[in-house]
C-alpha cells in the first residue's frame, strides 16, 4: 500500500522547484493533491496533467497564499471539492535580499507576508478541519539561514526563523487533537531562486561548506516531506529537520 493512500494534500507554492516535487511525491504515494501558485498558468496546468497521470485526483488554484481571504476561500474550495484537507505543506516562499542599510519596509513586508505571514494564514484555514478529523501533518518550510542567519538575508532569515517557532508553538496547541505540526529547513537546494550560487567560483565555495559535497535536490527535500506527512512519523511533532548537506549542524 502507499503511504499517502487516500489522503488529500495542500501544497503552496508548488508550480515550480521543491514544491512541485513535493506534489509528485505526495502523488507517487497515493494522495490527491490541491495546489497553488500565483504567476504561471501555464506551468501550473502542466503539473496539474503530470499529477493526475500518476492516477490521483489534482487542481490547481491560483491562490496567494500571504492574502488572508484568499486562503479562506482556497481552503473552503478544496474541502468542498476533495472532501476533506489531511496534509498541509506551506512551502510558498520568495527572496528580496538586500544589505540592511539599503532594505526598504516595502521589500521587508513582501518577504513576510508570503514567507511568515502565509503559513499563519493557512494553518489557520486548515487547523478546523483537522481538528474535527482528529487527525492531520502540517508541514512548514523554513531554511537553515532561518537557523544560522547571512549577511544579505535578514528579511528571509527573520522570517524562516519565525516559522520555526511559530510550527514549535502549533505543536504543542494541536497535539491533543493528533494534529502533527512540523518544520523543514533546507540548505542549498538547486532550483531557479537559487540558481545564482551555482556561478562562477560562488558554487565552489557553498559546496567546501557541505560535507556531503553538493548541492541538494527538490527530491531530497520532497522525501524529507514525505516521511513528515505519513504515518512513518505519527510520533514526530514540533521538530524542524534540517536537509542540508550537514551545512547547518
Amino acid at each position: 500500500m502507499k503511504l499517502l493512500e487516500n489522503k488529500v494534500a495542500i501544497v503552496t507554492g508548488a508550480s515550480r522547484g521543491i514544491g512541485e516535487a513535493i506534489a509528485l511525491k505526495f502523488a507517487a504515494q497515493g494522495a490527491n493533491v490541491a495546489f497553488t501558485y500565483v504567476s504561471s498558468d501555464e506551468k501550473a496546468k502542466i503539473l496539474e496533467d503530470k499529477l493526475t497521470a500518476l492516477g490521483v485526483k489534482a487542481k490547481a488554484y491560483k491562490s496567494n497564499a500571504g492574502v488572508f481571504a484568499e486562503t479562506e476561500s482556497l481552503v473552503a474550495d478544496v474541502l468542498k471539492e476533495f472532501g476533506q484537507i489531511d496534509i498541509c505543506v506551506n512551502n510558498a516562499g520568495i527572496s528580496k535580499d538586500n544589505l540592511l542599510l539599503r532594505m526598504s519596509p516595502e521589500q521587508w513586508d513582501d518577504v513576510m507576508n508570503i514567507n511568515l505571514k502565509s503559513v499563519y494564514n493557512m494553518t489557520k484555514q486548515v487547523i478546523r478541519p483537522m481538528m474535527k478529523a482528529k487527525s492531520g501533518s502540517i508541514i512548514n518550510m523554513s531554511s537553515v539561514i532561518g537557523i544560522m542567519g547571512n549577511a544579505g538575508q535578514s528579511s528571509y532569515a527573520a522570517s524562516k526563523a519565525g516559522i520555526i517557532g511559530f510550527t514549535k508553538s502549533i505543536a504543542q496547541e494541536m497535539g491533543s487533537r493528533n494534529i502533527r505540526v512540523n518544520a523543514v529547513a533546507p540548505g542549498f537546494i538547486e532550483t531557479d531562486m537559487t540558481s545564482y550560487l551555482k556561478e562562477g567560483d560562488a558554487a565552489n565555495n557553498y559546496i567546501s561548506k557541505i560535507p556531503l559535497n553538493r548541492f541538494g535536490t527538490p527530491e531530497d527535500i520532497a522525501n524529507v516531506c514525505l516521511f513528515l506527512a505519513s504515518d512513518l512519523s505519527s510520533y514526530v511533532t514540533g521538530q524542524t529537520i534540517s536537509a542540508c548537506g550537514g551545512l547547518c549542524m
